[in-house]
């Protein structure tokens, strides 16, 4: 992509551009020529031939900016909507991504020039505020992007086209708030209709049936829906993803799910009922010294004596666990040495506790808030009070591999645990990047507790009452704002044109329908028709929309006042 867009931004600058500087050159040659015979009147010529090379230069820097953010959003463009295209990613490590998430192939995207890389971080600023939309955001940007060519062209200044976007955005606010449909979060069946919206359009779309509902009820859960205003996903919500099965099999876990089963040692418990979970830091293993050295032993009663002051240290370790009761026992990864080793698993099965290795530092947050364990360092703090509880631990069969699943943990703070199922790396990668997408739908709805309908309906009603509004207003902006109106159409024009309809006549039929006061006419493209969408259920969170128009409309303002490109040191 970074190749692609220095070609096109130097195919514009170094062709068209090129052969225009030509031009004015020669014509300013000719003006100086015939200007030669007072004075005056060459310093003047020469004087305007300064300031109209500074214009062309910020002409130029103008242009080859909005040419390379729009070749980032035509590459997203095909991606928008139900019936949008998938893209394949190919990283330099050979991994491969199938994905129509637009923040997805952003972030994967190379990209040399500074504008599409604002592009970049656009799509990645939706994704942080509202989680869906980051297609949207980008080809919305594009649109915008490319009407402000034909106001340059017409001699306005863009200070006052930024200015007037502003008013727009600002105006644009007002009218979706004034269409939005107010919920409540007790409101379940709504909740899903707006998650099963944002599944529509991926891979697992055929699934969202099953994915919804674990959507709503995972983010649900981990609120007081009465009190909540903001949801933390990535503290609350832990998706674990397993080969094997189908997406189908995708399921909702009220505790921990981990991905590795228990120590593999014949007598070792795989199920233990009200379980008492110990999380320790420290090596069950024999101690070693801190730096290298080597200990030679040449003598077979030397050797013995080691071994049986491991075996004893080992020994009194295991016994020192299992004095507090605790039969289900964590042990973090260690980088310094083996956390634990034949021996010490081997006492751990005898006394009949079970042992899950290898666990990740930066899940030790997450399995603490969950099972209402405290973490060990040293086994003098391993205390009965720093012992966590659940109902059940047991390892499962699951496809390929082995799982072990904690449920039924009485913990103080709420978390669960989504495991997702499909039958290679990619679906699963697919499905649960949807699934985080339809989280931050719900997380959404709780932080602006609206919803309007979709299909590009806000956008259609926004391009008529926008233009409406221009009307009111003074002077030139009224070009600026009927231009950000009109640019607002190429949602519905791109969600026609990826469905395979005839873009002109969906969104000219759009535009009558919204003209006689159907603000809820949207494309439905599973019929090629506009239907009213709130009686498909078709619905999205109005902070999408909201936050898409606002972002979208601040990176374009930033571009157009950008004059100048200037190396740094």
């Amino acid at each position: 992509c970074g190749e692609g867009l220095r070609g096109v931004a130097s195919g514009v600058v170094g062709g068209g551009v090129e052969r225009q500087l030509r031009e004015r050159g020669a014509a300013r040659h000719t003006a100086g020529s015939q200007g030669r015979e007072g004075s005056n009147m060459t310093v003047t010529k020469m004087n305007k031939g300064e300031s109209y090379r500074k214009r062309e230069k910020e002409a130029d820097v103008r242009e080859s900016n909005i040419v390379a953010a729009k070749a980032v959003a035509d590459a997203v463009r095909t991606s928008l909507g139900p019936r949008g295209m998938d893209k394949m990613i190919q990283g330099d490590d050979g991994e491969v991504i199938i994905t129509n998430d637009g923040a997805t192939i952003l972030s994967k995207m190379k990209c040399m020039h500074p504008a599409a890389k604002m592009m970049q971080e656009l799509s990645a600023s939706q994704d942080i505020e509202a989680g869906d939309g980051t297609t949207s955001v980008v080809v919305l940007a594009g649109s915008i992007l490319k009407s402000t060519k034909d106001l340059l062209s017409k001699g306005i200044h863009p200070t006052l086209i930024a200015e007037a976007f502003l008013e727009a955005a600002q105006e644009s606010e007002r009218i979706l708030e004034s269409i939005g449909r107010p919920i409540s979060l007790s409101d379940r069946e709504s909740l899903i209709q707006a998650a099963t919206t944002s599944l529509s359009s991926k891979v697992v779309s055929g699934d969202s049936q099953i994915l919804s509902p674990i959507a709503v009820d995972a983010t649900l859960r981990v609120i007081n829906p009465e009190t909540a205003s903001n949801v933390d996903i990535n503290e609350n919500i832990r998706v674990v993803q397993q080969v094997g099965g189908t997406v189908e099999d995708t399921e909702l876990v009220d505790g921990l799910v981990f991905k590795k089963k228990s120590s593999n040692v014949s007598g070792a418990p795989s199920r233990v009922e009200n379980a008492k979970i110990g999380l320790i830091q420290f090596c069950l293993s024999a101690p070693k010294t801190d730096i290298e050295n080597n200990v030679v032993v040449s003598e077979y009663a030397a050797m013995d004596r080691i071994l049986r002051e491991e075996r004893k240290y080992i020994l009194k370790l295991c016994k020192r666990i299992k004095d507090t009761g605790c039969n289900v026992l964590l042990v973090q990864k260690s980088i310094l040495r083996d956390a634990t080793n034949d021996l010490s698993l081997h006492f751990l099965a005898k006394m009949k506790i079970m042992v899950i290795t290898d666990v990740e530092r930066s899940d030790i947050e997450f399995i603490s808030r969950t099972t209402g364990c405290l973490p060990v360092a040293h086994v003098d703090s391993f205390v009965p009070e720093k012992l966590g509880h659940a109902d059940l631990v047991e390892e499962v069969s699951l496809g390929s591999g082995r799982i072990v699943k904690m449920t039924g943990c009485r913990n103080k703070e709420t978390t669960v645990t989504v495991l997702v199922r499909g039958a290679n790396k990619l679906i699963v990668g697919e499905a649960e990047r949807s699934l985080h997408d339809a989280f931050c739908v719900i997380r959404c709805l709780v932080k602006k507790k609206f919803l309007i309908v979709g299909g590009g309906a806000p956008e259609a009603e926004l391009a008529l009452k926008l233009s409406k509004y221009a009307k009111t207003l003074p002077g030139q902006k009224q070009f600026c704002v009927k231009a950000f109106a009109d640019a607002l159409e190429v949602i519905p024009y791109t969600l026609a044109e990826n469905a395979g309809l005839n873009p002109i006549n969906i969104v000219t039929e759009l535009r009558r329908q919204h003209a006689l006061g159907n603000h809820n006419m949207g494309i439905n493209v599973k019929t090629g028709q506009i239907s009213d969408l709130a009686e498909e259920n078709v619905f999205q969170p109005l902070l999408v929309s909201s936050s898409a128009l606002a972002l979208a409309s601040e990176t374009v303002r930033l571009i157009l006042k950008i004059d100048d490109l200037v190396g740094a040191i």
